[in-house]
Parts: structure tokens; C-alpha cells; sequence
């Protein structure tokens, strides 16, 4: 198969937890051609989908991890598979790339498919599952937010569109500064907010459920750094050997079947406690970890469902 990857620059990338590389790794292991180009590079140009890049090759060695042939310009649709692999934010250039890669349908796979990744961003997706989500408001309005927070006292307040960590605040109920940060974020931004009831489960991690084509392959449990809410390993969490749950199953039973039929082939899921927080579709990661601690190779898993939806 060819195989394009749209993806942040691969030059800073760690190849010892970075999917995106494993997923390459195991590309080009099965023998497939690969090509890279950063989502700039993307473009309709009369009718064709095209994109601006190399051929590529990857090995894992720090420092020295890839090989780029010849710039050039390729026609998108004769590629049998394109990833969607930047990192949010999932702003309107991050939503502009989803509309024209959804046109290389059905003659091309784009996973995830771009379609349903705008549609079902991760901190919105789980709307369409409230009896597994904690209490949850999402709003600009300050007066709204407010009132979330005198019925449930202790809050996470946290960016609509944000990823990593980034702009993640505990609000317990003494704190004094939600006005202070509400005037913060609208200042810069125009969008909403997400107030959620604050988990003190997530002391003990917050887990990362990963799927393929809608069905759990393992988990990793993310720990908080001493004396941080936030469990994001982009901000110091410690990745651990966890197992799934019956609950983590339950939850993966409810939402796996919506995730393989909207072509979300690649999907972490995040839980804290018994509460589903987060179904990122956008670019989600874990892959590494997983092997590390199972020899799980869900790269090879990935690559096996793409395989069957193609035939």
C-alpha cells in the first residue's frame, strides 16, 4: 500500500512515544511505500487533492530517525491510505484540512475519517454519552459557569479546543480566580469553555483506553506529578502498567460500535475513575506505552483494520 502521513514536523518528534512514528514503523515494516508532508502543504488545486512533500523512511535510532527523498508534489487519491495525525489545536486550519481530505472519499482511506474527526471533537463527543460522563457544563457565559460551580463546589475548568494539559485549572471551592480566568480566556479566544465536576479519583491517574476500530486493545494509567492536577505526560505524568476494568469495558461496549461506524479507526479514550472525560479522535497517542508495558502492538492491530476495511 502507499501510505501518507499528514503530520506535525517529524524532526522534534520523540520516536521512543510518538504514534505516529510507530505507526510508520510498522508501515514500512509490512513492506508499505510511505510519504510525508506537514498539513501547510495541503491543498485542492482544481479538482485534485494534492500535497507537497517526500517519499520517507524511519528507523529507530535518536537523532537520526528518518530519511526524506525528493521533494515533490503528489496527487493524494492515488494513495491508499492518508493519516490525519497533527496535534491540535483544533482550530479553523485544523478543520479546513478535514474538509478537503473528506473529498479523497471513498477511492482513498483517511483515518481517522475526516468527517466525523470535525464532527466529534473530543471534549464533545462524549456529550452523546451522559450516563458515562461526569457532571459537565459547557458555556461562555460566566453566570452559567458559576452556577455549575455552586452545585458542585470543587471544578476543573479547562479550554473547549485545548489538548495536552495546556490551560487545565482545579478550581476547588475556596479558589477566587474563575473571574479572573474567564476574563483570560475570552480575552484571546471566542470560544466556549468546559466546567467539569472535579474527580478526585485522578489522584490515583487517569487512564488512557485505547481502541482500534472500536474495540479496547489495553490501557495505561497516567499519574499526576506531585503536587499537579493535570496527568498529561506533556506535562510531567507518569505513564504506569494498568489493566482494564469491568467498568473501563462497559464503557468501551457503549461507545465502540458509534467509533467503527464513523471510521475512527485509532481512539483514546480517557477515564477517571468510573467517568469517561474525553474521546480524542484527533490525534491520539499511547501506542508506544502500551507495547512497552503489554508487548501489545496495537500499530500492528491499527494496520490489520485498515488492512479489512480495504479489502
Amino acid at each position: 500500500m502507499k501510505i501518507a502521513f499528514q503530520m506535525d514536523p517529524i524532526g522534534p518528534i520523540n520516536i521512543n512515544g510518538d504514534s505516529t512514528f510507530r505507526i510508520a514503523e510498522e508501515a514500512q515494516a509490512r513492506g508499505y511505500e510511505l510519504f510525508y508532508y506537514t498539513p501547510d502543504r495541503l491543498a485542492y488545486d482544481e479538482g485534485r487533492v494534492t500535497a507537497r512533500g517526500w517519499p520517507l523512511t524511519v528507523q529507530r535510532v535518536q537523532g537520526d530517525h528518518f530519511r526524506l527523498g525528493a521533494e515533490q508534489t503528489v496527487d493524494l487519491s492515488t494513495f491508499d491510505v492518508v493519516w490525519l495525525r497533527q496535534d491540535p489545536p483544533f482550530d479553523m486550519f485544523y478543520i479546513t484540512t478535514t474538509h478537503i481530505l473528506q473529498r479523497l472519499s471513498p477511492g482513498t482511506l483517511v483515518a481517522n475519517d475526516p468527517f466525523w474527526v470535525r464532527n466529534y471533537p473530543e471534549k464533545l463527543l462524549i456529550l452523546d454519552f451522559p450516563q458515562l460522563m461526569p457532571p459537565t457544563a459547557i458555556a461562555r457565559d460566566l453566570e452559567t459557569i458559576r452556577a455549575f460551580r455552586a452545585r458542585h463546589g470543587d471544578v476543573i475548568l479547562k479550554p473547549l479546543y485545548g489538548n495536552g494539559g495546556a490551560g487545565v485549572f482545579h478550581l476547588p471551592e475556596s479558589d477566587r480566580n474563575l473571574a479572573s480566568l474567564h476574563e483570560m480566556f475570552t480575552g484571546f479566544s471566542r470560544e466556549p469553555l468546559i466546567v467539569q465536576k472535579y474527580l478526585p479519583a485522578v489522584s490515583k491517574g487517569d487512564k488512557r483506553v485505547i481502541l482500534v476500530d472500536g474495540e479496547p486493545i489495553g490501557a495505561i494509567n497516567r499519574v499526576p506529578a506531585q503536587g499537579e492536577t493535570r496527568s498529561n505526560m506533556h506535562v510531567g505524568g507518569r505513564a504506569e502498567k494498568v489493566e482494564l476494568t469491568a467498568r473501563d469495558r462497559e464503557i468501551c461496549a457503549t461507545i465502540g460500535p458509534l467509533l467503527r461506524e464513523k471510521g475512527q479507526i485509532f481512539v483514546g479514550i480517557d477515564v477517571i475513575g468510573d467517568y469517561l472525560t474525553e474521546i480524542n479522535v484527533t490525534s491520539p497517542t499511547g501506542l508506544q506505552e502500551l507495547e512497552r508495558f503489554d508487548g501489545t502492538n496495537g500499530a500492528g492491530l491499527i494496520w490489520d483494520a485498515i488492512a479489512t476495511r480495504r479489502g
